[in-house]
């Protein structure tokens, strides 16, 4: 079953999550985009995941894309989620974080990305 790339973000401007769309529209990357100040299921859902509001959180899903392929890896409560790879889920990534994490999930090739 193909994988869908799912990335939670909110309505209003963020530059990380700028980044990371520009990345993933530059590397051809389909994904799909969830708004956490639109939806309160998609809210609910960042906040047990994440403990925070944390945008971009990006995970990779199958069937269900309200749900990753499988549970992210446990944090500490309280504890940050950014840049911290935690299976199916990623937080607040770097480039460099997001492109090894896209890699590993078979979504790209690319093993670096320039801002063109």
């Amino acid at each position: 079953m193909p994988l869908t790339l799912v990335m939670i973000n909110r309505t209003s401007g963020c530059p990380q999550s700028t980044l990371a769309r520009r990345i993933l529209d530059d590397l051809g990357v389909d994904y799909v985009e969830q708004h956490y100040d639109v939806d309160p299921a998609v809210r609910e859902r960042l906040l047990r995941w994440t403990g925070f509001l944390s945008i971009p959180t990006l995970y990779v899903a199958d069937s269900d894309p309200a749900q990753p392929i499988s549970p992210p890896e446990p944090i500490t409560p309280g504890t940050s989620p950014r840049g911290i790879d935690r299976g199916s889920m990623l937080t607040e990534p770097s480039t460099d974080q997001l492109l090894a994490w896209l890699r590993k999930h078979g979504l790209t090739r690319a093993s670096e990305w320039v801002l063109g």
